[in-house]
């Protein structure tokens, strides 16, 4: 575990999130579901500490480096109109002292709630298109835009999922094995997280493959793309971030389980079971999820669970990757 700081501490960052983020039990869940007391685990990265919290924040810290940030005056990125990525960078930004443009697809209009509030609140300056596919070249010429007025900008792809960005959860896995404590192969843990654009998914993927933590297994629950799109979009990632790292470790076969099992009528509709894993959460443990990433992620975890797929006596961690409730509303 020693030797990943170190090859991580190689690379400069901003630091945004209060680590470790808590490790929490989850009782009252685990007698709904049958289990012992210390069987299911709240991962909680929805309380980094920064800008409402969320996933992403790990990921900015590498990308918004000083390093990278030499001479840049505006930050760029895009997401939809309640983007939890673009809130994080919009808040990312004010803290830095730079101007930040969002690139958003979506319409909203006053009053704004939820991200599209925030998102200006942070002093994000707000530019909308239509569709998911003219976010790229728009942010790029938002870039121009700024370069011929005589500043410079970065732009951060959707997400910050970059094998740069995907350093953040390889930070991540080692934080956690820290945190649980008992030798990595007393028991199989499953861990359950959104994925999507992969960023997350994949670092945690060449964490663990770097710890050697056979017990390990990575349901990556998805909220829009295809369970191919994510094998293929993470292996990228983890061999981009394996070579950041000088590493050639990759994961073993039996590490990632991809799901797009729980999409349901698509990206952000709830389904049923998101709805019953936001209230059992709620009114069981005092937790929030959002309806886009966390209440589909939950619903996965409380389905497998209830099925059996999980053996009993295996150690099961919902990552609670953010994600801003007022979007319920």
């Amino acid at each position: 575990m020693n030797d990943i700081f170190a090859r991580l501490d190689k690379w400069p960052r901003t630091l945004f999130v209060q680590e470790p983020t808590p490790l929490l039990r989850a009782p009252n869940l685990a007698a709904i579901l049958g289990r012992a007391p210390t069987d299911i685990l709240l991962k909680m990265d929805a309380e980094s500490g920064f800008g409402l919290g969320g996933n992403k924040a790990r990921k900015l810290e590498f990308e918004l480096s000083p390093p990278r940030l030499e001479g840049v005056t505006c930050v760029v990125t895009c997401g939809n109109n309640q983007s939890n990525h673009a809130r994080l960078t919009a808040a990312a930004a004010s803290r830095l002292g730079l101007r930040c443009v969002l690139v958003v697809n979506g319409e909203s209009s006053p009053p704004y709630t939820g991200n599209a509030y925030l998102h200006r609140l942070f002093g994000a300056e707000i530019r909308t298109v239509q569709t998911r596919n003219q976010r790229q070249p728009t942010m790029e010429e938002v870039a121009a835009e700024v370069e011929t007025e005589g500043g410079k900008a970065i732009i951060i792809p959707l997400g910050a999922s970059t094998p740069l960005g995907s350093l953040g959860y390889v930070r991540a896995a080692a934080e956690i094995s820290g945190q649980w404590g008992d030798h990595p192969h007393d028991r199989a843990t499953w861990i359950f997280v959104s994925a999507s654009s992969c960023g997350t998914y994949a670092g945690l993927a060449l964490g663990f493959a770097l710890l050697d933590n056979t017990n390990v297994k990575l349901v990556g629950v998805s909220p829009d793309v295809d369970k191919h799109e994510i094998f293929e979009e993470t292996a990228r990632l983890t061999r981009g971030a394996a070579d950041l790292l000088g590493v050639e470790v990759f994961p073993r076969s039996d590490l990632l389980i991809p799901t797009n099992a729980y999409v349901g009528s698509g990206y952000g509709l709830p389904t049923s079971e998101s709805e019953e894993a936001v209230t059992l959460l709620a009114r069981n443990e005092g937790i929030l999820l959002d309806p886009v990433y966390t209440a589909k992620t939950a619903a996965a975890m409380l389905d497998w669970c209830r099925s059996g797929r999980i053996p009993h006596g295996d150690r099961v961690v919902l990552w609670h990757t953010g994600g801003y409730p007022m979007a319920l509303m």
